[in-house]
Order: structure tokens, then C-alpha cells, then sequence
């Protein structure tokens, strides 16, 4: 709250500035309009997300409905996994309060647990869904989910396996979030609709798993 000053108060007192937020995206990830990938042959098309690939992961496009749309990447490691997805958002903010909520009601109606705590880009979620495993006793998954938002889009990372067990704010797929830069271009988009990927030109069917 913005108080007046009284008139009886000295007009050489200091004025206190207020605190600003930290800049929970001064590392990325990035908008296209902060950061461009010229020269930085590394970086994957995929539409709305330009990924930067590395060494230690595969990035996967798997297709989802009838369609065969492709809402998501996934960069899969050794013994993790770091799904990404994009959506639209306002230029206001806050989406990613209102999603966090949304997921919190769905893993308590699996059955699940989850904890918020306060991580490098804010408020994150740290889940646990049971699941039952192959050979059929009960186990769970879990899963780390963080969000940043930028210029009227959201960015979503599901880290799963051990990026989910045991969380870090460092490794490989943790610099792949940091990495990726969003173009979410100007069309006029409802908030939380998905930005849709697009397949590389470079791109390679992989087999289906049976």
C-alpha cells in the first residue's frame, strides 16, 4: 500500500526503494526477443521451442491423439528424462500459480502426494503418483515439475527418474531447461492453449516400442 507522506515529516527524509523480484529467468530460459540462436549450430527447430541439443540426451517428439500432434519434447538421459511443454499465457502472468493448483487437485484425486517448495524459477511442485510396476507390486513415480513464464507464454519441465527421485538444480537436463528459447509469435492465442511443435527437417522416425 502507497501511503502520503505527512506534511509535518521533513522533506529531506530518504526515501526508502522498494525490493524488486528476482530475475528467476536471468539464466533462461528465453524468449526469442532476449536471445537468438545465430551461430549456435547445436540448437533443434521445433516451432515454438528451439532446444539446444547435447551429448547426454536424445530429444524425442512423440505424438499424441488422433492427430498425431505434437504438444511436447522429451529429452531423454542415461537414467532421467526432462519433458517439455509450451503454452500460451497472459501478458498479465500467473498462469503458472493457476496450473500448480490444477495439478496439486489431480494428484490428490491419483491418490498422490505432492509438496510445493521454492526452487530456482520460483514455486515447483515435487510428486509422487503410484504406479504399478512391472513385475505387479505398487510402487510410484516421481516427478519434479517447474514452470517459467515469459512474454505471454509459460514453459513446463516434467524432470522424471532420477531427475525426479532425487531433484538438482544442476546436470545436464537442468542446463537443457535453462537452454531452451521459446518463440511464441504474435497471433492472438487463448490462455494454457498448447503451442504445438513442428518436426526438424533433419528429423528421424524412431520405431514404435512394442
Amino acid at each position: 500500500m502507497v501511503r502520503r507522506r505527512k506534511k509535518e515529516q521533513s522533506e529531506q527524509e530518504d526515501v526508502v526503494p522498494l525490493e524488486t523480484a528476482p530475475d528467476v529467468r536471468a539464466n533462461g530460459p528465453w524468449d526469442i526477443s532476449e536471445r537468438k540462436p545465430e551461430g549456435d549450430p547445436s540448437y533443434v527447430d521445433l516451432g515454438p521451442l528451439l532446444v539446444r541439443a547435447q551429448d547426454g540426451f536424445s530429444i524425442q517428439l512423440p505424438a499424441e491423439g488422433e492427430n498425431g500432434q505434437i504438444a511436447s519434447a522429451v529429452l531423454v538421459a542415461e537414467d532421467a528424462a526432462l519433458e517439455l511443454r509450451a503454452f500460451a499465457a497472459t501478458r498479465s502472468g500467473g498462469l503458472w500459480d493457476e496450473v500448480r493448483d490444477d495439478l496439486i487437485l489431480e494428484v490428490t484425486r491419483l491418490g498422490g502426494q505432492s509438496e510445493q517448495v521454492d526452487g530456482p524459477f520460483g514455486p515447483e511442485l515435487h510428486i509422487r503418483v503410484p504406479v504399478e510396476l512391472p513385475d505387479g507390486e505398487e510402487g510410484f513415480q516421481p516427478s519434479r515439475i517447474v514452470g517459467a513464464e515469459g512474454p505471454r507464454w509459460l514453459l513446463r519441465g516434467t524432470f522424471l527418474g532420477e531427475a525426479g527421485l532425487n531433484p538438482s538444480d544442476e546436470g545436464v537436463l537442468m542446463q537443457a531447461f535453462k537452454d531452451v528459447i521459446v518463440v511464441r509469435g504474435n497471433e492472438a492465442r487463448i490462455p494454457r492453449e498448447a503451442l504445438l511443435l513442428t518436426l526438424p527437417d533433419n528429423a528421424v522416425a524412431a520405431p514404435d516400442e512394442e
